[in-house]
């Protein structure tokens, strides 16, 4: 069974806690998981940030609404009990309790939303703003809005991926070789501009090759190759060119970099390597030039936050 949406557990969820105990947050995580007959695979399933389980970020996003519309109460840190209108809800319950419901009939879950979407709330921190945004904006069921929040900045992230290897492809090839070297320098790698530029050198097919250094002090050397191809991929045989070319420049290890993809069999030839070789597709490579700022600039920060319950903690 696939990993239920955030609305999808609300209504079992609220059925787990209507002994009126108090249940811990943890506790509810992994019974849902039980419920819903999640493999291992799926219970370790991360977010797109990889910072945190999707099960446990869906069943959180859960809880949050129902506490909002007043189903729920927090009696202390990572615990939670149903109220007396949740168990009223339970002695008639709908089919299934979503956000739509819950907006219908809970009016204090809609004062939430409504002061969630108002910038300046004194009681509404900009991370649940942005949160309730981005759920507004990506319309997906499943989707909690940490998770729509983290999509829409990959769809954004690709997109520029995309538009740094076309640039890539426009300029000229001297252009291009500056922009290998600001990056790899940016990467640590060549020491300085100056270093790195004298130490590659132009070819003739748009490309770029050379020795960098490895680290400042130059206690190892890096051969580097660079091929700027659209729909053609970079294949064994060139890789093996590559390759073979390391002992001669007096060097241990090389990157190539391409603009295009390499083949299955270049990959699979440079993973059986005792020479350190290491394949940069196009995708890599503007996934580089992101992280390291090369060639983009930032439009908008916003900061996610989380509550620090230790903040919080008597004896913390």
């Amino acid at each position: 069974m696939a990993i239920p949406g955030f609305q999808d557990t609300m209504l079992p969820l609220l059925r787990m806690v209507a002994d009126g105990k108090e249940h811990r947050f943890s506790n509810l995580v992994e019974r849902t998981a039980d419920a819903f007959k999640l493999t291992e695979a799926e219970r370790d399933a991360l977010l797109p940030s990889g910072k945190s389980r999707k099960i446990k970020d869906r069943v959180s996003w859960a809880l949050s609404y129902m506490f909002h519309a007043g189903l729920l109460e927090r009696t202390d840190r990572g615990v939670v009990r149903i109220t007396q209108s949740g168990t009223q809800l339970l002695k008639n319950p709908p089919s299934r309790i979503d956000v739509a419901y819950l907006k219908e009939h809970y009016p204090a879950l809609r004062r939430w939303l409504d002061q969630s979407a108002q910038s300046g709330s004194a009681d509404i921190s900009p991370s649940t703003q942005n949160a309730v945004d981005a759920q507004r904006a990506v319309e997906t069921p499943d989707a909690t809005p940490e998770e729509a929040l983290q999509s829409a900045y990959q769809q954004i992230r690709e997109g520029l991926a995309e538009e740094l290897l076309e640039q890539l492809m426009q300029v000229p090839a001297s252009r291009f070789e500056r922009i290998v070297i600001a990056l790899l320098v940016a990467m640590g790698y060549g020491g300085s501009q100056r270093d790195a530029a004298q130490a590659v050198g132009r070819s003739g097919d748009g490309g770029i090759d050379g020795i960098i250094k490895e680290d400042r002090l130059g206690l190892d050397c890096v051969y580097i190759q660079a091929k700027r191809y659209t729909q053609q991929s970079v294949g064994r045989p060139d890789v093996q060119s590559f390759v073979g070319a390391l002992p001669g420049q007096r060097a241990r290890k090389g990157v190539f970099l391409t603009t295009s993809t390499f083949t299955a069999d270049a990959r699979q030839y440079v993973a059986h390597l005792d020479t350190r070789v290491v394949l940069i597709d196009g995708r890599q490579l503007a996934e580089y030039m992101i992280d390291h700022n090369i060639g983009v600039t930032t439009s908008e920060t916003y900061e996610v936050k989380r509550l620090d319950v230790d903040f919080f903690d008597e004896e913390a």
